[in-house]
C-alpha cells in the first residue's frame, strides 16, 4: 500500500513539473524509472533463484525475459515520443524501468555467465549499486518528495506560494 500511495505522489510531483515547465523534471522522471528497475531486477532474480524453470512458452520455445524487456523498451520509447503529457511521463518512466530491469537481469546470459558464476554475482551487484546511485542521485528531490507527503514527524513544507 505503501508504495502505491508513494507512486501516486510521484505521478502528482511530475504532472505539476510538466504542467508549470519547471526545471529538475526529469530527476523526477529518473526515480520512478530507478525504483521501477530495482524491484523488477530484484523480483526476477528472486523467481529466478526460486523457480529457475519457470517461463513463458512462445511456440515451443523458451524465450527469456530479456528478450520481453526489449519490447517494454521498444513500446517505452514508441510511446514518449507519441505521448508528452504529464500522466505519459509518469507511466512511461515506470515502463522503461520494468523494461530495463526484465533485460539487465539476464544481461549476464550475453555475456555467458551461469547463476553459479562469481562473476554473475559481482555482475548482480554492480547493477544493484549502479540503481542504488540512481537513487541517491535523485534523492534531494524524491525525500524532499515523501517528506511534504508522508510527514512521519518531521515539518511539512508548503509548496504553495
Amino acid at each position: 500500500m505503501f508504495l502505491l500511495t508513494l507512486f501516486s505522489k510521484m505521478k502528482s510531483a511530475i504532472r505539476k513539473r510538466v504542467v508549470q515547465h519547471e526545471h529538475g523534471l526529469y530527476l523526477y522522471i529518473v526515480f520512478p524509472i530507478a525504483v521501477a528497475f530495482l524491484l523488477t531486477f530484484i523480483g526476477a532474480r528472486i523467481i529466478n533463484h526460486l523457480w529457475p524453470d519457470i517461463y513463458i512458452p512462445w511456440a515451443g520455445i523458451h524465450v527469456h525475459h530479456f528478450a520481453y524487456g526489449f519490447f517494454v523498451l521498444a513500446i517505452a520509447g514508441y510511446l514518449a515520443l507519441v505521448f508528452s503529457g504529464p500522466r505519459a511521463k509518469y507511466l512511461i518512466a515506470l515502463l522503461h524501468g520494468l523494461g530495463l530491469g526484465l533485460a539487465f537481469d539476464e544481461f549476464g546470459i550475453w555475456l555467458h555467465l551461469n547463476d553459479n558464476d562469481p562473476a554473475r554475482w559481482s555482475y548482480d551487484g554492480f547493477l544493484i549499486i549502479t540503481g542504488t546511485i540512481l537513487l541517491i542521485i535523485t534523492a534531494r528531490p524524491g525525500v524532499k518528495f515523501v517528506k511534504n507527503h508522508f510527514p512521519l514527524g518531521h515539518k511539512v513544507e508548503s509548496s504553495r506560494p
